[in-house]
């Protein structure tokens, strides 16, 4: 008859496995991380008008400004594209982390969502 509770047979094994694993799946993810840093990623706002350039660090490392975007009379709508050209440049960096991070996991999809168990 068999045995109820505890761990079958060879799970300790396994087990050892999983955690090769997992460490392995933790230095691939330093790595991606530290290649994404390295990165830029540039968005631009009103047709071109402005353009920021954003760290994989998530820095604004560039604001480039054409002069018919500077208006000293309409100061809000300078203020509007350079917020939306950041969002934007902000959004590519979001995108390629987790781009990479589904790379990695394989679509485990979250904690621990594709384990067998």
């Amino acid at each position: 008859m068999a045995k109820r509770g505890g761990f079958p047979g060879g799970m300790p094994g396994n087990m050892g496995n999983l955690m090769k694993q997992a460490q392995k799946m933790q230095k691939q993810m330093e790595e991606s991380q530290k290649i994404l840093e390295t990165k830029e990623f540039t968005a631009a706002a009103g047709g071109g008008a402005v353009e920021v350039t954003i760290s994989g660090k998530k820095e604004v490392t560039k604001v480039k400004l054409d002069e018919e975007v500077v208006d000293p009379e309409d100061i809000e709508m300078l203020e509007d594209l350079i917020m939306a050209a950041t969002n934007e440049a902000l959004r590519k960096v979001e995108e390629e982390s987790a781009a990479s991070m589904s790379k990695l996991t394989g679509g485990l999809g979250g904690m621990g969502g594709g384990f067998p168990f």
